[in-house]
């Protein structure tokens, strides 16, 4: 095999885009706003949960590991630095968010909701509950 075709075999197997490839913006691309979802979702549980504290180095391996994905897709560091400074987007996420802990009994003022959603995206094992610990 020419080492043309063995470099583009091993770019497809590794599923790793070139530098440049990346079609969608940073905030749509699906591992990137999941991941951010999770930090956010946990985020909004420490918050209003006063017997859930973070885990604040999971967090920041977790927050580097999406930044590690993003570079490895193709996207450049001044595409992560503009998601980073994307109020918009932050706001809409928000929102999403809110909305559904909302949906699950988590409301401004019922801290009893927000530590229900926490303990239990923790018995899940989910993202944001491996950012999470109960007190």
């Amino acid at each position: 095999m020419r080492p043309k075709a063995i470099a583009l075999v091993t770019t497809v197997l590794l599923g790793v885009a070139g530098p440049g490839a990346a079609q969608t913006p940073l905030h749509d691309d699906p591992t990137v706003r999941q991941g951010f979802y999770a930090i956010g979702l946990a985020d909004e549980v420490r918050r209003n949960c006063p017997q859930i504290s973070p885990r604040l180095v999971r967090a920041y391996t977790f927050l580097k590991s999406l930044e590690s994905y993003a570079l490895n897709a193709g996207y450049s560091d001044a595409d992560i630095d503009a998601l980073r400074n994307n109020d918009a987007e932050k706001d809409k996420l928000e929102a999403q968010i809110r909305s559904d802990l909302a949906s699950r009994g988590a409301r401004a003022g019922n801290a009893a909701g927000f530590c229900k959603v926490g303990r239990e995206e923790i018995a899940r094992g989910t993202q944001a509950g491996r950012l999470l610990k109960v007190n």
